[in-house]
């Protein structure tokens, strides 16, 4: 009699679902991030905002272009930028960066059109955190800084996450150098361990209260940091793209960095 479980031999039978394979079980897995190094930094004044960054891009080891900008113009020209009011700063997956930049564009654009004025820095920073938040499951791989004036004419800076947290900041550095710049942000332009001399000894020591900076003193804190970071950092370097945003419009400036 033949058995359920076998031959007529006895023998159990040998299902190819309960053998183990010949080959070995391989994982195939896409992952379509990089990042192109680089960083990113913002300083706010009471009537001006900076948004500045390296123009380096890497991949490992490899540099694929010393002159790839890292701040661009929202909402003027396609040209020129011409009627601009708003910064970005992206860093990170450049493609990403790019599509990110291209998309906010649009959106700042099409307000206009629609309703005859040109989109606030405020209304702006929300808009792009519902951007990022909508792709919060296949995030931009970026880290983004907004500037531009508010209101008031006072400077404005926004500092977000891959998917859209954000807040409103004096300062901010972003990319691979940011642990090497945001100290000496904090200390510089925050006055961050800076004490009132004279003013007591140990604990009675006065911290010095944080005041706006005039814009040649900040314009020289961008250039003393990123100077200090190509220093360290392998994927910083070639050359610093710094945008200036006042009530005039929008100053775009370029400085050498080193290139080693």
């Amino acid at each position: 009699m033949t058995s359920l479980m076998g031959h007529p031999s006895g023998q159990t039978v040998g299902y190819s679902f309960s053998q183990p394979t010949a080959a070995p079980v391989k994982e195939h897995s896409f992952y379509p991030y990089t990042d192109n190094g680089g960083s990113t930094l913002g300083i706010t004044g009471s009537d001006f905002a900076i948004l500045a960054g390296d123009t380096r891009s890497t991949s490992g080891y490899s540099i694929n272009s010393r002159m790839v900008p890292k701040v661009f113009k929202i909402g003027g020209d396609d040209e020129t930028g011409k009627g601009a009011h708003i910064l970005l700063s992206v860093v990170g997956f450049a493609a990403d960066g790019n599509a990110l930049k291209e998309r906010l564009d649009a959106v700042v654009k099409m307000y206009k059109y629609q309703h005859g004025k040109s989109m606030s820095v405020t209304a702006c920073a929300q808009r792009l955190s519902t951007i990022l938040y909508g792709k919060r499951f296949f995030p931009y791989y970026v880290h983004v800084i907004l500037a531009g004036l508010d209101e008031e004419g006072k400077g404005a800076l926004y500092s977000y996450d891959p998917v859209g947290s954000y807040e409103r900041e004096e300062c901010r550095a972003a990319g691979a150098a940011s642990s090497l710049i945001m100290p000496f942000l904090d200390n510089q332009v925050k006055f961050k361990n800076q004490y009132v001399p004279g003013s007591g000894e140990g604990h009675a020591l006065q911290p010095k209260k944080a005041e706006p900076l005039p814009r040649e003193t900040v314009e020289q804190l961008v250039r003393d940091a990123f100077t200090s970071a190509v220093e360290r950092h392998i994927e910083v370097g070639d050359n610093l793209q710094m945008m200036i945003i006042t009530r005039d419009g929008i100053e775009e400036i370029f400085h050498p960095l080193k290139k080693d």
